[in-house]
């Protein structure tokens, strides 16, 4: 229990914190809504009772008050409609509005590099968690947390009703109730654990590998491997099913369990007001009453049977996102170098995550404001770890580094399943259209927007479906000159795009340069030409400084790959 607590104290904060009043007031609606059942069930009972009694003779049928009891059954169902509509409302407004917030809060979590690092290691791990680990936590609410409290109301609520019959068959009563009607969920869950954690762990294999499947086949094709895939996910589908069978039995236990624990409830209760009204302490109406309360008695109790069998599924759930709460606060962020300088290293030396390789060794670097510069080498030298250094995303294992803020433009464009827009405001969310317009003219894609049927409103599709690469690429760019940085880190911006169009849009860039200082990570000639200073990498360290009136600046130009 004591883990499970420590599983759920975090969800159940978060909870609290941000929809107090509503959840307060759903499990509140909730109780009133079971308790006004029972209660309409009771009150009916006995009326129909007293009423026949009643009318056994005419003395007390003349006298026997018909209307307050009608009265009561009236507004006990006006009662229960409304609570059950209010408790509908409020619980379920309360539980989405809280998963909404759990999802920003989680995406934000895991917008820090060391997260996004390990998350990118298996992209579907992400969307799992976004999507069913997250629907798995309404479960605590709707299906543990707000059942059970509304189970031990009602539980109280009939004791007390049977203690006024008599004590000891209050006593009995409330102790046949939170022993079976707790104790069989509670024995479910147990049973269930296991089987809902396989369940949860089948799933997402059977949707990572069909992901697999669908995204790799072209590579699955190639390898001969396409039918180990099937295989593999017929596997997993296996054990969903054998999982999927553990829990239908474990479901039918409860059943048969709460069906036996009523039976006894119901016989044990009619032997006992039989003997309560022979001995003349109750009548035959409150004798009624006492019934039809023992039927309705395990009802509320049936609304945990779900919450039991999901329980692993939550579980792991808030195991695993709970941990992603806790608000970890960012380091420090570098000062900013004193003087003219945009970027100071010294003697910097920087690991990768996990990696025993360093991936920069013993780098110093000044840049001035204003500055342009080019980082040259081969592929793995180290160029984009050091952008992503100079960017703060990666820290420094050896050495002091002083930056000023910046914008990266990195070598894969992210894009959203959104309008472009929407896609571009993500730099900018106040930005308006005349200025999105602006940012696209200068990236050399406004002409092409300006022809898609909704032009700004336009959606793209899964990782900017519907445009090509090089349209992809400018994209990105407009959505970099959104963001007013003094410092631009800038990755092969033109790669993908045809020499024409890539020398309008750099041209173009070199004008909105102005005072910013630029750091290029390239191979093409076209855009070191735009720099100040060349600076050559090999093997994540830097081997040469060469600015611009150097001879050896034109011959390493010369040495680059042309448009």
């Amino acid at each position: 229990m004591m883990s499970f607590w420590r599983d759920f104290r975090p969800i159940i904060q978060l909870f609290l914190a941000e929809r107090r009043f509503m959840l307060v007031a759903g499990a509140l609606l909730a109780a009133a809504t079971v308790l006004a059942g029972t209660a309409l069930l009771g009150l009916s009972g006995w009326f129909i009772t007293a009423t026949a009694i009643a009318g056994l003779s005419s003395a007390t049928a003349f006298a026997f008050d018909v209307f307050a009891p009608s009265a009561g059954i009236r507004f006990l169902a006006l009662a229960r409609t409304a609570a059950r509509y209010g408790e509908r409302l409020t619980t379920h407004d309360a539980t989405l509005g809280v998963l909404a917030g759990l999802r920003e809060k989680l995406f934000r979590g895991w917008a820090r590099p060391d997260a996004a690092h390990a998350l990118l290691q298996r992209p579907s791990k992400l969307l799992f968690r976004l999507t069913a680990d997250i629907d798995a936590l309404d479960s605590l609410y709707l299906r543990i947390l707000v059942p059970g409290a509304v189970a031990l109301c009602s539980a109280l609520t009939i004791s007390v009703a049977f203690g006024l019959m008599h004590p000891v068959l209050g006593l009995s009563v409330a102790l046949w109730l939170l022993v079976t009607g707790f104790g069989i969920p509670v024995l479910a869950g147990r049973f269930s654990l296991g089987a809902a954690r396989r369940r949860t762990h089948g799933l997402e294999a059977q949707r990572s590998r069909v992901i697999d499947l669908i995204a790799g086949q072209a590579d699955l094709i190639m390898a001969g491997r396409v039918s180990a895939q099937c295989d593999a996910i017929r596997s997993a589908n296996d054990r969903l099913a054998d999982a999927d069978d553990r829990l239908n039995q474990v479901e039918m236990g409860v059943t048969v369990g709460f069906g036996i624990a009523a039976a006894v409830l119901l016989s044990g209760t009619l032997i006992a007001v039989a003997i309560l009204a022979q001995a003349g302490l109750i009548g035959a109406p409150v004798a009624a009453l006492g019934i039809l309360l023992a039927l309705a008695a395990l009802e509320p109790f049936a609304g945990l049977r779900r919450g039991a069998l999901e329980l692993g599924r939550t579980v792991l759930a808030a195991r695993r996102i709970g941990s992603n709460l806790v608000d970890i606060p960012s380091p420090p962020l570098p000062s900013p170098p004193p003087g003219i300088n945009a970027v100071q290293l010294e003697a910097v030396t920087a690991f990768h995550k996990g990696a025993f390789i360093p991936a920069l060794t013993d780098i110093s670097l000044t840049l001035a404001k204003g500055e342009h510069i080019a980082l040259l080498g081969a592929s793995g030298a180290g160029k984009s770890t050091l952008m992503m250094l100079i960017a703060g995303e990666i820290a420094p294992a050896v050495g002091c580094i002083r930056y000023i803020s910046s914008a990266r433009l990195t070598q894969k464009t992210e894009l959203f399943q959104d309008s472009l827009r929407d896609n571009l405001r993500l730099a900018d969310p106040d930005a308006t259209d005349a200025h999105l317009w602006h940012v696209l003219a200068i990236a050399g894609l406004a002409d092409h927007v300006r022809t898609l049927p909704g032009q700004l409103a336009t959606r793209l599709g899964e990782g900017g479906l519907g445009l090509s690469g090089g349209q992809l690429r400018r994209l990105a760019l407009a959505r970099l000159l959104l963001r007013d940085a003094p410092l631009w880190l800038l990755d092969e911006p033109t790669e993908g795009l045809d020499g024409d169009t890539a020398r309008d849009v750099l041209a173009r860039l070199k004008q909105q340069m102005g005072g910013r200082s630029v750091v290029i990570a390239t191979h093409i000639r076209r855009e070191v030409e735009l720099a100040d200073r060349l600076l050559i990498m090999k093997r994540g360290q830097l081997i040469a400084s060469i600015h611009r009136g150097a001879p050896e600046f034109d011959a390493v130009l010369a040495t680059l790959r042309p448009d």
